[in-house]
């Protein structure tokens, strides 16, 4: 398992342009190299003005963008993922993960059913960080697991065929 933090990847909002002139910026490449040495991905989205954070978005417009040789979505084929959101307001950024899934599934990622919405964010966590609700945590942790079971049933399912 891997645990990233995107707003340490930063890269200018995509623009044709831009990669046009400059390429695909450095921490984009380390991304997607990254994202090709794993099988699965838990995403955890904020949501902003009932959508999913603009830097996922930034991010997934530069890791589709191929490098030489390879195809466009590479970093998405074959993995499968799960989603967290979290908002201050009573949805708990349900709104944002229905936009995010769909992009997602349009560039090939299977996007499992299941996911956690974390809402009214500004009384959920105790002042060390974590989170007051046990209950929520152990329905973040199952998520984890659901994907760690999936993704383990696809890789046997592919060995035996």
């Amino acid at each position: 398992m891997t645990q990233i933090n995107l707003s340490d990847y930063s890269m200018p909002i995509y623009d044709g342009d831009l990669e046009a002139s400059q390429g695909i910026p450095d921490h984009a490449k380390e991304l997607k190299l990254l994202m090709s040495e794993h099988s699965g991905l838990l995403l955890a989205s904020p949501e902003y003005n009932s959508g999913y954070s603009p830097l996922i978005k930034n991010v997934i417009d530069w890791i589709s963008r191929p490098l030489s040789g390879e195809t466009r979505l590479k970093a998405f084929s074959n993995k499968t993922a799960v989603l967290m959101s979290a908002s201050p307001g009573s949805l708990g950024g349900l709104r944002g993960l229905t936009q995010l899934k769909q992009v997602l599934e349009n560039i090939g990622v299977l996007v499992l059913p299941q996911h956690v919405t974390l809402s009214n964010t500004s009384s959920a966590f105790t002042q060390t960080g974590e989170l007051s609700d046990r209950g929520k945590h152990q329905e973040i942790m199952s998520l984890g697991d659901s994907l760690t079971k999936v993704i383990r049933k696809l890789q046997t399912e592919n060995e035996d065929s």
